[in-house]
Parts: structure tokens; C-alpha cells; sequence
């Protein structure tokens, strides 16, 4: 059985959004949309989003639930780790486990709570924003911000990957590794899908495969020039890559991933068939609490320094991209490839705004309608499944 194009194009109309509002923005701001620097920033100011985006998706798979603590989280562990890095002047490589340490113990405290004591998810993250979002700044003793920050510690995740063949003004390593990309992706494409034909699985018509697979590699080629063309790729990238593949294996691959998806769709039977849905959940928010550490990591980098206002309105970014790639409200259904979606729509609506000059309460306002509008779309879709089967 095949899917056909119209209804490959439905599953993916958010991505057929996402590149339409990118046109848009590249008409309005006269081009400046499409030139290297922004796409360079578009990675940079919102590598936080999809890090935490891809915790808040496993976190909102076990039944719609989600984590409010997640942003005054990055602040707190991040006033922590620049104390002891810069006051206390202890090795990097001291705070970066020191950060870890915290983040594990946060997650365990927050996961027991949650997961064992029964207490509802947004009251326990709620107590968690309110207490360390205040903990953190206390902690500064009245400074701005805490900075700066060591160089070991920053070129870790701000920095470059360096053009070996030492062209000046266009990275040809950065377009190398693009291509290399390209190939993979297909060829993962073609694999899976003749996987699919001999078990006898559904499968999408050709038309939509090659359209798929065209689009992502003008996609991958385009970003390898426009970064080649900004220096190079950033570490941000690499770091967001990595940990997007991880939760794609987990989630797609894994026992662990589906059973999450199984505890959103029913918690009871999921017990009933032998899971320990408090252990899952358990994990769920100590993995929450360790992307958070790894948002505060590129977060620091990126500003130089431990501020009190890192971490403002991140857990909002993190729901808003989950729930407009099309995570399910109420938890079962989503995927790491629809959550990328959802982060780069929200970043590109961010970063287009932000260049036509528009008040950043307008923006909120632009993002609100946004988000309201993906829930909608999600639950007439559902609606019209359910009658179709009927």
C-alpha cells in the first residue's frame, strides 16, 4: 500500500509552512533573510531551542506533559557553573561535571516527585521555576552577570570548524561535509524504504520520496553554502546534530523510545503490559534536567558569560516547537523530525521579525497565534481521522 502525494504533503504541512514564512521573510526584508549571517544566527540563537525541544519531546510523549522549570534551570546551573570556573578560578573541565552533577541530581529529585510522590508535573516544574530562577540570581550577589568565562570553556561550543583546505571567504570543508550529508540522507531514504517494501509494510509513492529527497538535499546544500560562506560550521551545530540523532535512535529504535510513545497513548495499559510507567517518567524528566544543563552550556558560550536573565521564556520556545512540528498535546504521537521543524519555524519566525524591526511584543503575540493555530490544526486533523475509520 502507498501513501500518495496529497497525503505525504498533509503530514508535512508544516514543513511546507515553515518554508513558505522563510520566503516571506526573505522578500519583506529585502534579502537579508538569505544572506550567510543570518543563517549562521539562525543555528546560533536557537541551538538552545532544539537541544531542550528534544527533552521536552520525550517529556510531552508519556501524556502531554512538560517541564516549566526547564529555562530558570539553565540560569541556576549556569550562575553555579561560572562561580566555580571564574570566582572560584577551578578547571573547566571541573565545572562542566560539576554542572553535570547538578543536573542529574535535579533530575532525580524533580523525576521522584513526579514520577513516585504523584505530584502533577506543572505544579512540581512551576516550584521549580519560581525557586531556582530566584536561587540563581540571589547567588550573584547583585552583578549582571558572571563573566569571563574561560576560553577552554567557550571554544568548546562557540567556535568554528576550521577550513583544511584554507580557502579565504568560502569554507570548502563546510561543503564537503554538506554533500557527504546529502548522499547519506538519501541513501538512508532509498534503505528504509526497500526495508519497508520487503516486509510488506505501507510505503509512500515514489513521487513524494523523490520529492522529499530533493527538497532535503537543496535544503543540506543550501545551509553548507550559506555557512561556507559564514566561516564555516559552528560547534553549535555539531553539538544540536549529535544530540537530534540520539533522540531520533532512541525514539524511533528503541524499546525505551516506544514505550514512551505507548504510555502516551495509554498509561494503564502500558503498566498493565508489564512497563514500569514510574520509572519511564522517572527518566523522562532526568533527561529533561540534563538537556537543560547542555541549553545552559551553549547558552553561557554564546553570551560570554552566566547573566540572570539566561534561560528567560526557554521552556516556552522548547513547548511552542514541540507542539507546532506536531507532538501531540496530549502525548503518544510526534517525532524528533517534526520537532526539528517546529524549532526552526519558531527560530525563523523569530529572526525574521526581528530584522523587519518588529516589537518583540509583537513577536510574542505572532508566536501565541502560531502555537494556538498548530493545536487546532492537530485536533481537526484528529477529528477527521476518527470519522474517516469510522
Amino acid at each position: 500500500m502507498k501513501t500518495s502525494l496529497l497525503e505525504g504533503l498533509k503530514k508535512n504541512a508544516m514543513l511546507v509552512i515553515l518554508v513558505l514564512v522563510f520566503l516571506f521573510f526573505t522578500v519583506t526584508t529585502n534579502g537579508q533573510m538569505f544572506s550567510p549571517l543570518q543563517f549562521n544566527a539562525l543555528i546560533t540563537q536557537n541551538a538552545y531551542v532544539y537541544v531542550l525541544a528534544s527533552g521536552m519531546l520525550i517529556c510531552m510523549l508519556t501524556g502531554g506533559n512538560i517541564d516549566l522549570s526547564a529555562g530558570s534551570f539553565v540560569c541556576f546551573v549556569g550562575v553555579i557553573g561560572a562561580k566555580l570556573m571564574v570566582n572560584l578560578q577551578l578547571p573547566t573541565a571541573v565545572g562542566i561535571i560539576a554542572m553535570l552533577a547538578l543536573g542529574a541530581l535535579y533530575g532525580c529529585v524533580l523525576g521522584y516527585v513526579i514520577a513516585y510522590v504523584n505530584v502533577p508535573p506543572w505544579i512540581a516544574t512551576l516550584a521549580g521555576y519560581l525557586a531556582l530562577r530566584g536561587w540563581g540570581i540571589a547567588l550573584m550577589d547583585g552583578a549582571s552577570n558572571i563573566s569571563p568565562l574561560p576560553q577552554s570553556f567557550t571554544k568548546m561550543f562557540s567556535g568554528k570548524v576550521p577550513d583544511i583546505f584554507g580557502v579565504q571567504g568560502f569554507n570548502v570543508t563546510c561543503f564537503i561535509i554538506g554533500i557527504i550529508v546529502s548522499v547519506v540522507f538519501v541513501v538512508l531514504q532509498l534503505k528504509e524504504r526497500t526495508t519497508k517494501i520487503k516486509k510488506g509494510y505501507e510505503v509512500e509513492a515514489k513521487g513524494l520520496l523523490i520529492t522529499r529527497c530533493v527538497l532535503a538535499v537543496a535544503v543540506i546544500i543550501l545551509f553548507a553554502t550559506k555557512l561556507a560562506q559564514a566561516g564555516g560550521i559552528p560547534f553549535m551545530l555539531i553539538w544540536v546534530a549529535v544530540i537530534v540523532l540520539i533522540y531520533d535512535f532512541i525514539t524511533s529504535k528503541t524499546d525505551v523510545g516506544r514505550y514512551f510513545y505507548t504510555m502516551g497513548g495509554n498509561t494503564e495499559a502500558t503498566r498493565l503490559s508489564g512497563v514500569d510507567t514510574k520509572k519511564m517518567m522517572f527518566l523522562a524528566y532526568l533527561n529533561m534536567c540534563i538537556m537543560s544543563v547542555v541549553a545552559a552550556w551553549l547558552t553561557m558560550s554564546r553570551f560570554q558569560a552566566a547573566n540572570s536573565t539566561a534561560g528567560t521564556n526557554y521552556e516556552m520556545d522548547a513547548i511552542a516547537a514541540c507542539v507546532v512540528g506536531g507532538v501531540s498535546a496530549y502525548g503518544g504521537s510526534g517525532s524528533v523530525f517534526g520537532m526539528i521543524v517546529g524549532a526552526t519555524l519558531i527560530g525563523v519566525i523569530n529572526l525574521g521579525m526581528s530584522l523587519m524591526g518588529i516589537d518583540a511584543n509583537w513577536q510574542k503575540v505572532v508566536k501565541g497565534i502560531v502555537l494556538l493555530g498548530a493545536v487546532v490544526f492537530e485536533i481537526v486533523s484528529n477529528k477527521k481521522k476518527t470519522a474517516a475509520n469510522k
